[in-house]
């Protein structure tokens, strides 16, 4: 059997900060919101006071240095960015039992609030639904994972974001190093070779036609370690306005990652984030003390660096640079007085605005003032936020309803309340909405004053044509307000969208239960009932004509039915029963639902996306049943406990091939009856969310010994699992990374292959091994007790294989299983060998 070996490595600060256990704030009461009010005027000032930027690329969701971000953005006010080139599709939910697509939504919403936490600029680099920079999984190589995004379609929109950001520092999140992830090693790859090719004209020269110009990072850094850096950023320092250390606000961000279970909590005191310098095109030192050293951090820095390229020539770019940075010192002396903070924001607005216009008229060189122009228009947004904060303008946007159809008349209202002393004048407001749509204002969108505690409140009525586009949930928000006004003399602007996502939804939203089944072709003519649940979406009462198309020579009975609805958000169900032709090939067949009604046709489901921490989103898709035809011999009259972890649903899975599942409960394991259960499984890590079964351990283990079937699905050492868990010891391997089979392809040889497993109530092949999805087997063990058979080997291409995959023993009168394949995957794919395979197991007996 494979033993694992510990392997040094130097860790990013996101891998080693992961070790603590806990939460950072973990039923704290919300802030006060005067405090709240005073910390964001803070945030939102402190970044007039340098011009440097920087930017931290990583591969998922959670991959991001958070406590790094937040010393650079929150308490340096750097304009920092985080571009993460997936959405974390492949993983596992630890909140709910969305998967793929679904819960590539979640944890973009997730990560898009952690970004607001740490005031960073978020980019993701997939930007569609099953794009193909897609997480099809864990991986140990770079090269297939750049194989699968398309390496060409990644690097170009790495080097866009770096030509659009146009950052000092870059820093990939992680190393090259055999022990990470394939994910993790390929987004250092090219970010590494993005440091030199962003300021290549002729990489990419498509982007330069768009209007981007080539831009040289002036410094790249890669994770390092105490004993060997260049710089040590002190992440662990107290800031007193947010009354936190930086580890703390960005552990902050990280509870927003809830589907990964991220947060952790951190005492007070010293710490530190390693970096090592890898490229400079500035003079670098051994050891630095910031990492931007070398670099044109303030105003009056930006005006020296005007000078020296400038010669001499110019000098009132580099008057004004010098004029900003006082303007700068004044916005930061007059905090906490909100009003004068905003008579100086403003000033600055002013001096901004003179600024560019001398830079344009200017004779320095287009790269410089490319350059300067960015830097300033930077700095003009965050004084728009910056007025907003200080004159307490509060705007916001409120849709009668942000569930729409086609053809729909609505309406939206934008209000802008002055919370504050300043009195705001030419207050205009004006309502974005996609082409197409109509918007009429039922009152005036420009008010001449805006005084304290007054609102300004614009209602619009809001048609929706009838080709509108349904929602996406990676687009920016279809409607959103622009809110302009002066104060002190110059204007600021405020971008404001709805709380919640507002989208075109389809009229009817068909719900299928089940979404998946087979179709037992030992069986062809037995019926499959399907469940249609029917929310209208439509405006008011509707009427719909529900159908199944079902394939040729398939029969739904009825043909069709009528719905009819009262109200919008109204839910009907009614069933059908679909049966299929005498002959039946193996294969996949498809049955789909169709409603039609006076607001159009639609074949769609809408997934509600619903979570306090998220807010409310929706994933839009196919109303159908996939159907897997093949041949299943089923063990009659066995009874099944099934103990969820939550993390799966292959309980619903096993009744759909018609076995009888009950779901066990807390009390159940505690105190039920357990011989009533031919068979007992644990789903996916349950014993790390289930706090019953470790004190419960032993009923388990009576169980089998008195003749019951368990079934143990995989887990991490850290699911407080330990080898005595099970009758004969079973250690996991570790470092987890070497201890998994990723490759779905990979060959299986059948140690034991007389065993009953393979053989009873379904003979399983070579066959039953094809056609699996994403990964074979997650965290195997590496050490087991001589009792067990080992009943298969496999590994990735090249690599030693793993025996203890899944292991079986007789323990007294019954049998214990454990298996570290990832049926929570292949069984609601429909993967036949899979779930042939798992009725095996869960039928074995002694």
């Amino acid at each position: 059997m494979k033993r694992g070996s510990w392997i040094s490595t130097s860790l990013s600060l996101v891998s080693s900060l992961a070790i603590a256990g806990g939460l950072l704030f973990p039923a704290a009461a919300p802030p006060a919101l005067a405090d709240r009010g005073v910390v964001d005027l803070w945030k939102a000032i402190k970044p007039l006071t340098t011009i440097a930027s920087a930017m931290n690329t990583g591969a998922h969701p959670d991959d991001e240095h958070s406590a790094t971000l937040a010393y650079l953005s929150l308490g340096r006010g750097v304009d920092t960015a985080s571009i993460i080139a997936n959405r974390g599709e492949g993983g596992q939910n630890e909140i709910g039992s969305e998967l793929g697509n679904a819960l590539g939504i979640i944890r973009t919403r997730e990560l898009q609030e952690a970004s607001k936490i740490t005031n960073v600029h978020l980019g993701l680099l997939s930007q569609e639904l099953n794009d193909p920079i897609y997480d099809f999984g864990f991986s140990k190589s770079p090269d297939e994972t750049l194989e699968k995004w398309g390496e060409e379609v990644v690097y170009e929109r790495l080097i866009k974001s770096i030509r659009e950001q146009r950052p000092d520092v870059l820093i990939p999140a992680f190393l090259n190093e055999p022990s990470t992830h394939g994910h993790h090693r390929a987004i250092s790859i090219i970010t590494v070779r993005a440091y030199k090719d962003a300021a290549d004209p002729h990489v990419f020269p498509e982007q330069l036609k768009a209007g981007l110009h080539p831009w040289q990072v002036k410094k790249l850094y890669l994770p390092a370690s105490e004993k060997d850096y260049t710089v040590a950023v002190p992440v662990g320092n107290y800031d007193e306005v947010y009354g936190a250390s930086y580890v703390q606000l960005g552990e902050e961000s990280r509870f927003m990652h809830k589907s990964q279970g991220m947060g952790r909590q951190y005492d007070d005191g010293p710490k530190n984030a390693y970096y090592k310098l890898a490229e400079s095109v500035v003079k670098a030192k051994e050891k630095e003390a910031s990492l931007f050293d070398g670099i044109a951090y303030t105003f009056h820095d930006l005006a020296q660096e005007v000078e020296t390229k400038a010669k001499g020539q110019d000098h009132n770019v580099a008057k004004d640079l010098r004029k900003l940075q006082e303007d700068a010192d004044e916005v930061m002396a007059a905090y906490p007085k909100f009003a004068e903070v905003a008579r100086q924001v403003h000033a600055m607005k002013a001096d901004v605005t003179a600024a560019i216009n001398d830079v344009n008229k200017s004779q320095l060189d287009d790269a410089l003032k490319t350059d300067l122009l960015h830097r300033l228009q930077v700095k003009a947004g965050q004084l728009d936020r910056a007025s907003a904060e200080a004159a307490s303008l509060v705007v916001k946007v409120k849709p009668d309803t942000g569930e729409l159809v086609a053809g729909q008349a609505t309406r939206i209202t934008v209000t802008a309340y002055n919370g504050g002393a300043v009195e705001l004048k030419k207050l205009k407001v004006k309502l974005n909405f996609p082409a197409g749509w109509t918007a009429r204002a039922t009152g005036p969108e420009s008010f001449e004053q805006l005084k304290n505690s007054q609102t300004a409140s614009v209602t619009y009525e809001v048609n929706v044509p009838a080709n509108a586009e349904k929602f996406h949930p990676y687009e920016p928000s279809i409607v959103s307000a622009d809110v302009t006004y002066e104060a002190f003399g110059t204007s600021a602007a405020v971008h404001a969208t709805p709380e919640n996502a507002v989208g075109v939804l389809p009229p009817y939203a068909m719900n299928l239960s089940p979404n998946a089944t087979i179709l037992n072709t030992l069986k062809p003519d037995q019926p499959i009932p399907v469940k249609v649940s029917v929310r209208n979406y439509a405006p008011g009462a509707s009427q719909a004509t529900i159908s199944l198309a079902v394939p040729n020579g398939w029969k739904a009975e009825p043909a069709s039915k009528q719905l009819q609805f009262s109200s919008k958000g109204e839910t009907k169900s009614l069933s059908f029963t679909v049966t299929a032709g005498s002959q039946v090939a193996n294969g996949k067949y498809e049955i789909q639902a169709v409603a039609k009604g006076a607001q159009g046709q639609s074949t769609e489901n809408v997934q509600v996306i619903s979570y306090p921490h998220i807010g409310k989103t929706y994933y839009i898709q196919p109303a159908k049943v996939d159907i897997q035809a093949f041949d299943l011999k089923l063990p009659e009259n066995i009874k099944i406990g099934y103990v969820s972890s939550g993390f799966d649903n292959i309980d619903q899975y096993l009744r759909e091939v018609g076995l009888n599942v009950v779901n066990l409960e807390e009390k159940d394991i505690q105190f039920g009856d357990l011989s009533q259960y031919d068979t007992i499984v644990l789903g996916i890590r349950a014993y790390a969310f289930r706090p019953e079964l470790i004190p419960s351990n032993q009923r388990l283990l009576d169980y089998v010994k008195n003749g019951g079937n368990l079934v143990v699905q995989y887990h991490k050492p850290e699911d407080k699992w330990s080898p005595s868990l099970a009758p004969y010891p079973i250690k996991i391997g570790e470092p987890l990374i070497e201890w998994r089979v990723t490759d779905e392809n990979s060959k299986v040889t059948m140690l034991a292959p007389d065993h009953k497993i393979f053989n009873q109530p379904n003979k399983i092949t070579e066959a039953d091994w094809d056609n699996w999805i994403q990964d074979r087997a997650a965290y195997n063990p590496a050490e087991w007790g001589r009792e067990y058979t080992a009943l298969i080997s496999t590994g990735d291409p090249g690599e030693d294989e793993f025996a203890g995959t899944f292991l079986t023993a007789p323990y007294g009168r019954g049998t214990y299983t454990y298996s570290s394949l990832v049926w929570y995957r292949e069984i609601p794919s429909m993967v036949p060998g899979a779930i042939r395979m798992f009725v095996n197991m869960v039928s074995l007996k002694q």
